[in-house]
């Protein structure tokens, strides 16, 4: 028993335990040594220890080849060839389907010059084993050696019954034209091909490689018209259920070769047509460097279009809601296709309706069909289809939860440019109807405006009038056009009831258009009437600002009392007011008038009612309540409110107080200074 374990301290690894085996050379036995054999007894004795030897290692194994071989081997050397044979024939009587015993057997028969006995063996091997192929890639190249050439035929065709592997019948062509056999070759090929049994067509390599490496071999040998019968025979074996496009890239090359460019174009023309794109890309490469080559501009614009539309149909069957693909991938076909076809790729588009009714996911649908009836229309010029598109586009949607005023509005117009003013009235009269919008009013108000319909437009206005009271811009154009129309009563009566809404959406809007309607028609006390009324409604600083301006302009004798009076009653108005700046805009559009049209009496006085501007903290607060720190703002100081808080005079005064102090401290700091001050 080890006590103890503890690592020695000097460690042995095991790359030193190699290189000391390597340097005294263990692993290394002494040769055997030399005996030479001097009589006949010797060398009897010899071989019969020798062959005992061989015996009793086939006696304990007898499926190892090496000891038969080697045993056939060794007589072999001795010339006892008598010997090796039936040490052979006993190995193959264990193990017949031993490749390595055939090929040893029949390669000593041919190292001895035994041809009959090498023929006798290899026609044994491939008869046991024909599914050896090299046995009868020996055979034949035996009997070529030997200028047996009908005798390699034979085994050939002995071998091509058998149908072998493409390599194997591409040998026996070659075969052939070591011989300048060309129609026997051509002969083999043509069982390449097709294998013809009991008047029945079996296939035996229906590989497009095939077809073509058989073209290849016609053209090769100067046989243009039957490389050409080659393809096309290739072309309707395939049909259109198993097409290659390699097969098509051949043909293609071929007739390029022979200058027959026409012919090449309508091999690709036919092919890209029929095979699908994603399994045509060489076609599509060596299509554009063919026309890149031989065509004109036109043939590769062709190609490239072709390509792409085959991206974009990838796209929308990916995603067949996807509209922007569909327009790109309708804009290519426009650009260079039939109307049919572009009818065919809109209905496809259009077929592909948003599954989901929210406007949303239909305001890129519904320009697939905008740019349906505008082709219709301008490219197409099928007026009778245009209308048919409209129509269809505008039963498509759903116009009690959303519409579109723009194919509404588009269709009127193109009823118009048809000269069919009834069907555009009724078409927009119908939108009203079924779902009113502001912009099909405006669209239907405009369009009789253009047609000077105004019986027309005041109905129109009434009942947009009636949809939407709100709508500031609808009261504004509706006197407008009263105005126009020089019916100034009415367009009054319209703004009266237009301010008199509970609800707009843009009041000072509709106040400022109905006060510069009556500026423009110079009636100076309704205008300030309405001021007037508008001051009761709110006391907005623009509006006191407005109303000044407006007496100072009004060209009056008493302009300058008015405005000065319009701005005292502003200032007493706005003392209340909680926004400070909106007082200092006041007070300084005032002093800007003051400066131009006062005297130095009235400067002084506006002097006196600007305010002071001074610098205060004020805490802020968080969302949830705690302490944000402080921050600085600027605050008004009126003198008028001054007067009447008491506590403004004495802030005043204790702020004057502590900046004597200041200034009482800087000197007890510095007496030098004041010593320095008396002296001098």
């Amino acid at each position: 028993q080890v006590k103890n374990k503890a690592p020695a301290e000097v460690q042995i690894t095991a790359e030193q335990l190699l290189r000391e085996a390597k340097e005294r050379e263990l692993e290394l036995l002494p040769p055997p040594p030399r005996q030479r054999i001097t009589d006949v007894e010797e060398l009897n004795d010899y071989k019969l220890r020798k062959r005992k030897t061989f015996e009793d290692n086939i006696r304990k194994n007898r499926t190892v080849t090496s000891n038969w071989i080697k045993y056939a081997q060794w007589e072999e050397s001795l010339k006892e060839i008598q010997r090796a044979r039936s040490i052979y024939e006993r190995a193959l009587d264990v193990d017949y389907r031993n490749v390595t015993l055939w090929l040893k057997y029949a390669e000593m028969e041919m190292k001895n010059r035994q041809v009959n006995h090498a023929r006798n063996i290899w026609d044994r091997a491939i008869t046991t084993l024909p599914r050896v192929n090299q046995f009868w890639y020996k055979y034949t190249y035996m009997e070529e050696m030997l200028g047996n050439v009908a005798g390699s035929r034979q085994v050939f065709e002995r071998w091509m019954e058998w149908q072998p592997e493409e390599q194997a019948w591409h040998s026996y062509i070659n075969f052939e034209l070591r011989y300048k056999e060309v129609d026997r070759a051509r002969s083999i090929y043509e069982r390449y091909i097709l294998f013809r049994a009991l008047a029945v067509l079996v296939l035996v390599h229906p590989d497009v490689k095939n077809w073509i490496k058989y073209a290849r071999f016609e053209e090769k040998h100067s046989y243009f018209a039957h490389a050409r019968k080659v393809y096309e025979r290739a072309v309707e074996f395939f049909g259109e259920e198993h097409m290659d496009e390699h097969l098509y890239v051949a043909f293609a090359k071929f007739e390029e070769n022979q200058k027959e460019f026409e012919r090449v174009r309508v091999i690709y023309k036919y092919a890209l047509d029929r095979i699908p794109k994603q399994d045509a890309q060489n076609l599509f490469k060596n299509c554009t460097i063919f026309e890149k080559k031989f065509g004109d501009r036109r043939g590769i614009e062709d190609i490239i279009v072709s390509k792409r539309r085959f991206q974009y149909e990838e796209e929308v069957k990916a995603n067949p809601h996807n509209y922007d693909a569909w327009f790109d991938y309708l804009r290519l076909v426009e650009s260079d296709t039939d109307a049919e076809t572009v009818r065919e790729v809109y209905e496809r588009a259009i077929g592909n309706v948003p599954p989901i009714r929210e406007k949303r996911h239909w305001k890129r649908y519904i320009y697939l069909w905008i740019n349906y009836a505008l082709y219709e229309e301008l490219e197409a010029k099928a007026s009778k289809r245009t209308r048919q598109v409209y129509q269809a586009c505008l039963e498509l949607l759903p116009h009690k939860k959303f519409t579109f005023a723009k194919m509404w509005l588009l269709y009127a117009q193109f009823e118009i440019r048809q000269k069919n003013l009834p069907l555009a009235r009724r078409a927009l009269g119908t939108s009203i109807g079924k779902c009113p919008k502001n912009k099909l009013f405006k669209g239907y108000i405009e369009l009789e405006l253009q047609l000077r319909e105004f019986d027309r437009c005041r109905k129109l206005y009434e009942k947009f009038l009636e949809f939407a009271p709100e709508n500031c811009t609808s009261w504004i154009k509706f006197a407008e056009l009263e105005t126009i129309l020089g019916d100034i009563d009415r367009a009054r009566a319209i703004y009266e009831l237009a301010i008199g809404q509970p609800r707009l959406d843009m009041p000072e809007v509709l106040w400022k258009s109905y006060i510069d309607f009556e500026i423009e028609q110079e009636e100076y006390e309704r205008t300030r009437h309405l001021y007037r009324r508008l001051l009761q409604r709110t006391q907005h600083v623009k509006v006191w600002i407005s109303l000044a301006q407006f007496e100072l302009s009004a060209g009056q004798e008493e302009r300058l009392p008015r405005c000065r009076q319009v701005y005292e009653e502003a200032n007493k108005a706005m003392r209340s007011c909680e926004e400070k700046e909106e007082r200092v805009m006041l007070l300084e559009a005032w002093r800007s008038f003051e400066d131009e049209f006062g005297t130095d009496a009235t400067k002084e006085r506006i002097d006196k009612l600007m305010p002071e501007k001074i610098k205060k903290r004020r805490k802020l607060q968080a969302e949830d309540g705690s302490d944000a720190g402080w921050e600085e703002y600027y605050d008004y100081i009126f003198p008028e409110d001054t007067a009447n808080q008491p506590n403004l005079k004495l802030l005043a005064m204790a702020k004057l107080w502590k900046k004597q102090q200041q200034e009482s401290e800087a000197a007890a700091m510095d007496p030098d200074k004041d010593i320095d001050e008396s002296q001098t």
